[in-house]
């Protein structure tokens, strides 16, 4: 049996597939779909009115791009990446935080955070697989960062990184070497060790260092040749002084020199 108005209600009704998504999205505590573009588990949100987005625990293998560019907090933690390629983050010129942690980082391009020296302000790298990392990723940065929980190779380019950045409170203990490092260091906390000349080798650091000593050791040379000159000098006129002047020979006046000179007085 069928009757117009009938079929005017059910026709109001949605589409079997769309009010299965209408319920799955119930089911799942009211969380609205991703806007297009945006990769499956992040979303944009205001928190304490500053722009965020949050990617944790997205299952994410690559940095996203569709990153909004008015983005001022950024998370990317908990998922999957194994690399930041350079300028991973140039169309975001506001952002001011950046959470990278808890993934499998193993590699850091020298222009990772490139476009980000005027505004970045924090930086997370803690929990990841991080050896090394280039210094010249972070020349002009103004940041704090967390670069505890990594297996370090405790290296000069991480006593350059720790020149140029303040570590996050509480964070310093957490530097500790990894397996790729020394043997007597492995397990060790890095910043007790940092003025230790020997965990440099031939590189920019330890290039400098070796200059530094070689001038040294140069100047020191010199200077013991000029400070035994110098004694040889003065113990040879030494030895001059001490000798007997020796008294010029008296001649015998003759005589008649003597009469002679009566005579014309």
């Amino acid at each position: 049996y069928s009757s117009p108005g009938l079929c005017q209600s059910v026709a109001m009704f949605p589409p079997a597939g769309h009010l299965l998504s209408l319920l799955l999205v119930i089911d799942a505590g009211g969380t609205v779909p991703s806007p297009q573009g945006v990769p499956q588990g992040c979303y944009a949100a205001e928190e304490a009115g500053e722009r965020t987005f949050r990617c944790s625990q997205a299952g994410l293998s690559a940095v996203p791009t569709s990153i909004p560019n008015d983005t001022r907090k950024l998370y990317l933690d908990a998922n999957r990446l194994v690399s930041v390629p350079a300028g991973a983050f140039r169309h975001l010129p506001v952002l001011e935080e950046l959470d990278l942690s808890h993934n499998i980082l193993a590699h850091l391009s020298g222009a990772a955070f490139q476009g980000l020296a005027g505004t970045l302000r924090r930086l997370d790298l803690s929990a990841n697989q991080l050896a090394s990392v280039p210094v010249e990723a972070f020349v002009g940065l103004k940041i704090q960062a967390n670069l505890s929980a990594n297996p370090w190779r405790c290296d000069c380019a991480l006593q350059e990184v720790l020149r140029r950045v303040r570590l996050a409170p509480g964070t310093g203990t957490g530097i500790v070497c990894g397996p790729g490092a020394r043997p007597d260091l492995v397990g060790q906390e890095f910043l007790p060790l940092v003025g230790e000349e020997e965990l440099c080798g031939t590189g920019r650091g330890g290039a400098r260092r070796s200059t530094d000593v070689a001038l040294l050791v140069t100047m020191g040379g010199w200077l013991v040749l000029v400070v035994a000159y110098l004694a040889h000098y003065v113990w040879q006129n030494r030895d001059k002084t001490r000798r007997p002047l020796k008294r010029a020979p008296v001649l015998p006046v003759r005589s008649e020199d003597s009469s002679t000179l009566s005579t014309m007085v």
